[in-house]
């Protein structure tokens, strides 16, 4: 059963509400900064590939206001806590955890000299927590962008995105590639992102074929990438190309990975091989996406998810199962193509399929995910959408 995204005119008029109810009065400035999807390209942003997320129609808003004093005042729908930050001080890491993303944004602005004044704020979410789908980078980019607003003042899209980057290095511990950040930020409707992780450029790709739709199926099983399996993995990838001697994953081939297995040993062969064929597979699923090639599009997708599943094991057996699902459905059924997405060890999948059929095939993949695994997944179509904003 297909959810319906909630409609972001109506989170931005309850984020006012919560504020309201909670803070101040009125908001007179709200940011809404969407999640991001990625078709194909992972783990491979920290290794100088080629990355192609859009932005959802899923959103953070941030309702808030000056509040005239120095210290800001923070609450969300998910909890009733009030946490107050001094920002007379450099943000520091503290608890709740949930607002080190805030402070990481609110001490980039700070080290950049800018006097951050005492505010108000509400957070609202319509995106999935932990399922793979950036509601992190979704919050940094919100909080980014409401403080502009509070500021009267507009940071570049790559430095606002490379400031949320930061953030979540050095605030959360993630330490992510740049993909979520820019998708966030750069997101535009009917684009995807298509980013060049080597240069830090972004490419806006059309996508507007009215007969494609992309699903996104939550699996309901939670990762927190903080916990270390996401380090170890990126560490993995330093590790082979030290051993490599190259100075960028650019340069190295699947001929050098396969001269140097041994070498390399394991796990670090099977981290290396998977960089070098995901930048490989990205490449051509764009050009591919380009001119409509389905038929090679949904091969390259499927050996995304295999090197995830077997050479960087960063899926789980439910990703795997809702995989298997949408494979048997197949291309006579209206897949073009599944995979992970998202840093794994839970989350979600991404399935490309014909628009026609999409309800059809979201049925399916809820009924026998649900048989298979006792779990009711949370399935939803989108497009791609505005990235991170002031409204109104």
């Amino acid at each position: 059963m297909l959810q319906i995204n909630p409609n972001l005119s109506d989170l931005v008029t309850d984020a006012a509400a919560g504020l309201a109810g909670r803070l101040q009065p009125k908001a007179t400035i709200t940011a809404a900064a969407p999640g991001r999807v990625n078709l194909i390209g992972e783990h491979i942003d920290y290794c100088d590939g080629f990355v192609m997320p859009f932005a959802i129609d899923r959103y953070i808003v941030i309702a808030g206001c000056a509040n005239g004093t120095t210290n800001a005042r923070i609450t969300s729908a998910l909890s009733e806590e009030v946490v107050t930050l001094d920002l007379t001080q450099p943000q520091e890491i503290s608890e709740p955890k949930w607002a080190n993303y805030l402070r990481g944004v609110i001490r980039g602005f700070q080290d950049r000299g800018h006097h951050v004044p005492g505010f108000d704020a509400y957070i609202l979410s319509s995106i999935p927590g932990g399922a793979g789908l950036s509601s992190s980078a979704a919050l940094e980019c919100a909080t980014a962008t409401f403080l502009e607003g509070l500021l009267d003042t507009v940071l570049d899209t790559k430095e606002k995105a490379l400031l949320c980057q930061k953030a979540e290095h050095d605030f959360a511990h993630v330490p992510c590639g740049i993909m979520d950040q820019f998708a966030s930020a750069f997101g535009k409707p009917n684009r995807l992102v298509l980013i060049d992780c080597q240069t830090g450029e972004p490419e806006l790709v059309p996508f507007e074929n009215p007969d494609l739709t992309v699903l996104i199926s939550n699996t309901m099983v939670h990762h927190e990438l903080s916990d270390g399996g996401y380090a170890a993995r990126r560490k993995h990838t330093e590790d082979g190309l030290a051993i490599l001697g190259k100075a960028s994953w650019r340069d190295v081939t699947a001929a050098d990975v396969q001269a140097n297995w041994e070498k390399l040993g394991d796990p670090v062969n099977r981290r290396s091989r998977h960089v070098v064929g995901e930048i490989s597979r990205t490449i051509a699923a764009a050009a591919a996406l380009a001119r409509n090639d389905f038929e090679t599009l949904g091969p390259l997708m499927a050996a995304s998810h295999d090197s995830l599943r077997d050479d960087f094991e960063v899926s789980c057996k439910e990703l795997d199962i809702m995989v298997e699902i949408a494979r048997k459905i197949g291309r006579n059924g209206g897949v073009i193509g599944t995979r992970m997405t998202g840093g794994g060890f839970g989350g979600s999948t991404v399935t490309l399929c014909e628009s026609r059929k999409a309800s059809e095939i979201a049925a399916t993949l809820g009924a026998e995910y649900e048989k298979a695994t006792g779990i009711t997944p949370q399935i939803f179509a989108s497009r791609p959408s505005q990235g991170a904003h002031l409204v109104g």
